[in-house]
């Protein structure tokens, strides 16, 4: 038995904000997983990538910008080392130190999935301009952690 889309509709309309905004994410993960897969990579995979974009980091540094630990951030580069995208060595200084660098497949990963993500009718065709509610969540997200 297929829903009513109108029902559908007026029932998601009566959602709360945060809600809708959970479900958002939910569904525009969830699509966009598939294609990140089809790249060898995961959703921390990409975030790693997006944050070595600008150059070489520690690890340690690339964990405290991706906002996990240590440990989650050795797990995502193991599995970014083991699929070409990035590269791991010891620090030249401080043999301790690990540094993480992507390679020009991650790189090129990269490219691809933000082309996807603000081309893609699969995930934003639904919105009317992408650049607008880009910067709408930023202000969000910016003014709930001030």
């Amino acid at each position: 038995m297929t829903a009513d889309p109108e029902r559908v509709r007026a029932d998601v309309g009566s959602w709360p904000t945060g809600r809708l905004l959970a479900m958002a994410a939910r569904v525009v993960e969830g699509r966009f997983e598939g294609f990140l897969a089809g790249l060898g990579l995961s959703h921390a995979g990409l975030i790693a990538l997006h944050h070595l974009a600008a150059g070489p980091l520690s690890q340690r540094e690339l964990a405290r910008l991706c906002r996990v630990t240590d440990q989650t951030m050795s797990r995502t580069v193991d599995r970014l080392t083991r699929t070409g995208h990035a590269e791991r060595t010891s620090d030249p200084h401080d043999r301790r130190r690990m540094v993480v660098t992507a390679t020009g497949r991650g790189a090129e990963a990269l490219a691809a999935a933000r082309a996807e993500e603000q081309h893609s009718e699969h995930l934003f065709g639904a919105v009317d301009d992408y650049h607008h509610f880009r910067r709408q969540l930023i202000t969000l997200i910016t003014h709930a952690e001030s």
